[in-house]
């Protein structure tokens, strides 16, 4: 374990049952790249206890954001579902990860393929003017299982359109795309369905997959992350990473 800091929790709001988003003190040596996770977590038992967790806020911003689920019995979520404003929570000083944009070649579209709380790294990078330098349109999907675990996502995107400081890069770019697979909504199924019938692509007017113009980035369960990826690879796109960039990158971080 790398070394930590101890910092404060500045607000805490509740979604639904399984999620919740939280903002921590960030410290002023702090650094990361949109789309970086970090070690954060609590003592327990006079240890610490830390899991990997996105960034959900931009780079400028002077806090950190987070967005968790609740595991009943996990044993970092169980406890930090509790927290409150002024708690004490401990913060890995070094960010990594493979979702930052350096780890994609240049390209035209840029896909944030995100299921649950994958969204948090995508919250960071869609509020991040320089996403928009680079690609012509942004097309954030966010796929959940019920209707109410939509919301951080639809705040998100109403906010980042409003934002004094981003909104004018964003633009008619960010498209957002979200849909629904255990209640009725406007758009049902997983994001693979939607892919594999076209419907995404029939819906927001663009071709399919094509490595010439697309890059893509997933974050999401295990089995979303390689169905995603088989998709990928099956329409002639490669995996990168920060040292090879290529046409789509996933996160291997997971939280419990």
């Amino acid at each position: 374990m790398g070394a930590v800091s101890v910092e404060t929790i500045q607000s805490v709001k509740h979604y639904t049952d399984r999620l919740f988003a939280f903002r921590v003190s960030r410290p002023q040596s702090f650094r990361f790249r949109s789309g970086e996770f970090v070690m954060l977590g609590l003592k327990v038992d006079g240890k610490p206890l830390l899991r990997a967790y996105s960034v959900a806020s931009p780079s400028w911003d002077e806090e950190l954001e987070f967005f968790s689920i609740k595991v009943p019995n996990g044993p970092l979520t169980s406890r930090l579902q509790h927290i409150q404003p002024g708690d004490e929570i401990l913060l890995g000083t070094k960010a990594v990860g493979t979702l930052v944009l350096d780890a994609l070649l240049p390209g035209k579209r840029l896909y944030l393929l995100s299921t649950g709380t994958g969204i948090a790294p995508f919250a960071s990078i869609i509020r991040d003017p320089d996403t928009y330098e680079r690609y012509e349109q942004v097309i954030l999907t966010h796929t959940c299982r019920e209707v109410a675990e939509l919301a951080y996502g639809q705040e998100l995107v109403a906010a980042v359109r409003e934002d004094p400081l981003v909104g004018e890069f964003v633009g008619d770019k960010l498209v957002y795309y979200p849909s629904v697979t255990r209640e009725p909504f406007e758009r049902q199924g997983r994001i693979t369905k939607l892919m594999d019938d076209g419907v995404i692509y029939e819906e927001l007017a663009v071709p399919a997959l094509n490595p010439e113009t697309d890059r893509v980035m997933i974050c999401g369960s295990m089995d979303m992350l390689e169905d995603c990826k088989a998709r990928c690879e099956q329409a002639g796109l490669t995996e990168g990473s920060n040292a090879r960039p290529a046409e789509f990158v996933i996160e291997k971080a997971f939280v419990g």
